[in-house]
């Protein structure tokens, strides 16, 4: 750790072996070869957890993980430079599959995951409680059997303004219908805040459903993300904005990670909260700049991060 820090700790309930490739084309009907294949370990909060380590925080991340699969995935974790804590699950740790053809369109398949009983989720609330030292952060997709009020459970053991959450689907209907308050940060992508409007949002609408959100007493810090304009933030002293300049895009798999690994990292070095928004902005417009499931490069971060416009939106 080159600065003082608070202790951050990452939480995957649903981590994933990330395999990435290329095809020529995706075609039906035919055996496709799939060219330089990469696996890395995945899942919301891994990834996370390697992007801090990777712009030189230090981080553990709290994983579940089970079978040979999840061997292979400790094993690619702590290759990466990351602190492993393994929570042990029956069954197997699932795949995903990033696939990109030579038009450079792609494909993402994700597996479901294995099933959770009512007993594994209160052994897991229980541990991530017992080896969460200081910031928290929950990101990734649910898997079958953990109750979509896992989050808020987690939020109010924790305690006010520790956690972050960044997840999809039911999970994120119930802390946006008023499951959960006091979180630290909550970050939701064009797709999720769509869902939450029920409508898609144009840029120019973003930063409401961010004040509103905000408003409610959710979270000290709202981010939404919108794409190429990078994200908007509604926190206690201000709503933010803050672009990105153009980059050349080459996969937009770990943005949203990257994202939320850089922001966290500021926040827990003591950063004011737009230049944690600056931060972050930096890193998922560095993450798509890499191809398959690769993350944010540290150098490209602080080249990318002079150059995001940070802005005030006007009440």
């Amino acid at each position: 750790m080159t600065e003082t820090q608070r202790p951050i700790l990452t939480v995957t309930l649903n981590p994933a072996l990330d395999l990435s490739a290329r095809v020529e084309a995706m075609v039906p009907g035919l055996k496709l070869r799939l060219d330089a294949p990469v696996v890395e370990p995945g899942g919301g909060g891994v990834n996370v957890a390697r992007v801090i380590s990777a712009l030189g925080g230090s981080v553990t991340a709290w994983a579940a993980l089970g079978g040979a699969s999840g061997e292979q995935h400790r094993a690619l974790m702590t290759q990466a430079g990351v602190a492993p804590h393994v929570f042990d699950l029956p069954g197997d740790t699932r795949a995903t599959w990033a696939v990109t053809d030579a038009e450079g369109r792609q494909f993402r398949l994700q597996l479901p995951g294995p099933d959770w009983t009512e007993a594994l989720c209160a052994r897991a609330l229980d541990d991530i409680c017992a080896a969460a030292k200081g910031l928290v952060v929950l990101s990734g997709s649910q898997p079958p059997g953990v109750p979509v009020d896992f989050a808020s459970q987690l939020c109010a053991r924790l305690g006010a303004e520790r956690l972050a959450v960044d997840t999809s689907g039911a999970a994120l209907d119930h802390l946006c219908a008023g499951g959960a308050t006091g979180l630290m940060l909550l970050r939701l992508d064009q797709a999720e805040a769509a869902r939450v409007a029920g409508q898609e949002l144009s840029l120019a609408e973003a930063p409401a459903l961010a004040r509103a959100l905000h408003a409610r007493g959710l979270a000290t810090h709202v981010c939404i993300a919108r794409g190429a304009a990078g994200s908007v933030m509604a926190a206690p002293d201000a709503l933010w904005s803050c672009a990105p300049p153009r980059v050349k895009v080459e996969s937009i798999v770990g943005a949203g990670d990257s994202f939320t690994g850089a922001f966290v990292l500021a926040l827990a070095r003591g950063a004011p909260a737009r230049e944690a928004l600056q931060a972050g902005t930096a890193a998922a417009a560095a993450a798509v700049m890499t191809g398959g499931s690769a993350l944010c490069r540290a150098e490209d971060v602080a080249r990318l991060a002079p150059d995001c416009r940070l802005e005030e939106v006007p009440a």
